[in-house]
Formats: C-alpha cells, structure tokens, sequence
C-alpha cells in the first residue's frame, strides 16, 4: 500500500534539493568543475566557500544526480549538472539563481500571507515586481532579464517552427524584453519585418541582441507603455508571457489595445501556459503558484479562460498550437 504521506514529505524534501542547487548556481561551481573532478577542499578554494559546508551540500547534488562521486570526497559533473555552467548555450544558471533571489525567495516563501490576505506580500513588501523592484535593483534587474533569457529559449525556436508566419508582413513583440522569440522567427522567416515594443529602460538590450544576431535593419526597437498604446498597424501581435502577468481587469486593457491597433486581417498570438482541465501535474501549475506570490493578481489560465477573456477585448480564441516545455500559442483573431 502506497505511503499517503510520500507526497507530502517529496515536497518538503524539494525545498532542501532546490536549495542546495541553488548554493551550486550562486557559486559557480559548475563553471569551477568544468576541467574535471575536484575535491571538495579544491571547490571550496575557487568558489571561496565553506569546504565543510560545501561538501554537504554536493553530497545532496550527487543524490539528485547533479554531480557524481568518484572517489571519497571528490566530484565531478554530470550531464544534468553541466546545464548549469555560464558559458553552454541556454545555461540553466540565471533561472535558478533567479527563483533563489532573496526577493522572490520572500515572496513565496509569505505565500500562506498572500493566500489569506489575496493581496501579495511581495508587492505589499517591495511594490510591482517590474516598475518597483527590478527597477530599484539593478543587479536583481540584470538577473531577471538574464533569466527571462533562460526561460524563452526552449520555446523560442518552437515557436518559429511550429506556427506559420508565411503570411506575416509586420510582426509586433509586445513586452519582448531582449528579443530572442522574435530574433527566431526572423530568422526563420525572411518576409517578416520586426518591430519589438518594451518599456524604456528594455529597449537598449533589446537593440543590442538584434545588432549582435545581424538583424538590426529588419526590427525596429519602440519603447513605450502596452496600457496606454502600441505600435498600430501590424498585421500579427504577439506577446510572449505577458497576459500571465496580470489581473483579467488589467489584461483585458493590454489586448483591447492590441486590438485597435491591430490591421483588421491581423492576429494576436499569446504564447503562454495553458493550465489543463484535468488533475494531472502540469509546467502551468507550477508557474501559477509563482505568479500568485509575485504578482498577486497574475495568473496562469485555461483555455476556456483565454476565450473569455479574448472576448472581452473584441478577439476569439481561434486555435490552441502546442510548442515544447507545456507552452502553447493561443491564436486570437478580431471578431
């Protein structure tokens, strides 16, 4: 008979197993062990930490398969493991040292708070997470975007190869951050011309990831706020993790905008987790729990809850695309 208990002390274990990941990420020691094996005295030196301490902790990542043992008291990395070194494309090292940052470490950390108050005792502590803390901490700022990086990545070539962008002249990136969903579908698909749309402070990163990639004369960089306007005109919009951000009050304000200033043959492309209706584990829920305690008002939905709210800013929900990692694209079109 199954242990009813099992469930709940995994989770509990998970804390401490994400913890010890995240000394490994905050310490570089994946970077550090990237020749070869070390000892755990010969870590410790180059990451300037504790030898005793350390070694606990990399006697936990050997048990979840990060590192592994090859002689007493010496490691060395594993494939899993090497996902976290700075310099392998797409490293994993921004996004867990981003869950691990002391201001979202607080925020879910005070989810009890949230949940019997429904106010976030993040924003209730440090304001807005975009316009209040990543703006007052440049070095936490630095890291989100390094993360958001991180995190667009596994879906970012999905999108360009499993959506069909033939027939789209100007695509609008709307709160594309760095640019790299959009930088892949130009790529892909020469006939589009970019326009990436971002707050103020985004814009310049932006300019310098198109430049880097040869694609600056195929993308124009505007900057400016999705609750007052967007860029009008184009004939698709698309906005990457954004509607997750905000209440159904505040996103309807986002895709009403959209919506007029969208060609009257365009589309509106969320790409997005989209929670199933079922029981079953699922990225999206995951996400949810995040956005609950960051945002308060943010939030994962259904698809049923994308056609609702759609149809409030003068759009229908037309197709669900799968892509990689649980997103999807949901296809709106203008009623």
């Amino acid at each position: 008979m199954d242990d009813p208990q099992a469930p709940v002390w995994d989770a509990i274990g998970g804390v401490s197993r994400f913890a010890a990941l995240a000394v490994m990420a905050e310490l570089g020691c994946a970077d550090h062990l990237r020749e070869g094996p070390l000892s755990t005295g010969e870590l410790a030196a180059r990451c300037g930490a504790d030898s005793p301490a350390l070694g606990r902790v990399l006697r936990q990542l050997a048990s979840m398969g990060i590192v592994a043992t090859t002689a007493p008291g010496v490691y060395e990395l594993t494939e899993a493991g090497a996902t976290l070194r700075s310099d392998v494309p797409n490293s994993l090292r921004p996004a867990v040292r981003m869950i691990a940052e002391e201001g979202f470490w607080y925020g879910v950390g005070m989810l009890p708070r949230t949940v019997s108050t429904g106010r976030s005792a993040f924003v209730e502590r440090f304001g807005p997470l975009y316009s209040g803390y990543l703006k007052s901490n440049p070095a936490a700022g630095r890291l989100f975007d390094d993360y958001m990086v991180a995190r667009s990545w596994p879906f970012a070539e999905a999108v360009a190869s499993r959506y069909d962008f033939s027939g789209v002249r100007t695509l609008v990136d709307v709160a594309g951050g760095r640019g790299h969903v959009l930088a892949a579908v130009l790529n892909a698909y020469s006939n589009v011309r970019g326009v990436l749309f971002d707050l103020e402070q985004v814009v310049p990163g932006a300019r310098e990831s198109f430049a880097k990639a040869g694609l600056e004369d195929r993308c124009e960089c505007v900057s400016g706020d999705f609750f007052a306007s967007v860029p009008a005109g184009a004939d698709a919009y698309m906005l990457g993790s954004v509607v997750h951000n905000w209440s159904d009050e505040d996103a309807v304000r986002i895709l009403r905008n959209v919506r007029e200033a969208m060609a009257e043959d365009g589309r509106v492309l969320l790409v997005e987790f989209v929670v199933p209706d079922d029981d079953a584990p699922h990225v999206s829920k995951d996400v949810d729990i995040r956005m609950l305690a960051l945002f308060g008002q943010g939030m994962e939905r259904s698809a049923s809850e994308y056609g609702e709210l759609l149809g409030k800013a003068g759009l229908r929900l037309n197709r669900q695309i799968e892509l990689t990692a649980g997103s999807s694209i949901v296809e709106a079109l203008p009623v």
